[in-house]
């Protein structure tokens, strides 16, 4: 199985998924990390840059954050499990229409995260992910 991870180092688990400047990807079998790949986000406008704040306004509306997650779901087609420490409440409703099973967690490092996702003691907070 395929689990991915935000990583803006390669190590830690990214607080927001769309603004992490890549995914850790990990394909595991039912005990442990078999292989890991880092796979660049080349695909969100905040990762790109986009969305910035324009003079100083605040416009990051739901009304105006009108953008696609086709490109992550594109990037990230192959993984059945995501792990983030957080992200919008369109990207989770998006991954959930895509059957990935989402968790959101506080544990800061991407590798342990995976192990203890394995070892199924891995934290879900989903009700805190959606506040972006």
């Amino acid at each position: 199985m395929k689990i991915a991870i935000p990583s803006n180092d390669n190590i830690s688990v990214s607080a927001h998924f769309g603004k992490s400047h890549g995914f850790i990807v990990f394909n595991t079998n039912d005990q442990e990390i078999l292989h890991e790949e880092y796979r660049e986000n080349n695909v969100t406008g905040h990762a790109k840059g986009g969305h910035a704040e324009q003079a100083g306004e605040h416009s990051h509306s739901h009304e105006e954050h009108n953008h696609s997650h086709s490109g992550i779901l594109d990037l990230l087609y192959d993984c059945e499990i995501i792990i983030a420490g957080g992200m919008g409440q369109r990207l989770y409703n998006d991954f959930m229409s895509a059957n990935k099973k989402v968790f959101v967690t506080r544990e800061p490092d991407a590798r342990k995260a995976v192990k203890l996702f394995l070892e199924n003691q891995l934290d879900n907070n989903t009700d805190s992910c959606c506040r972006h």
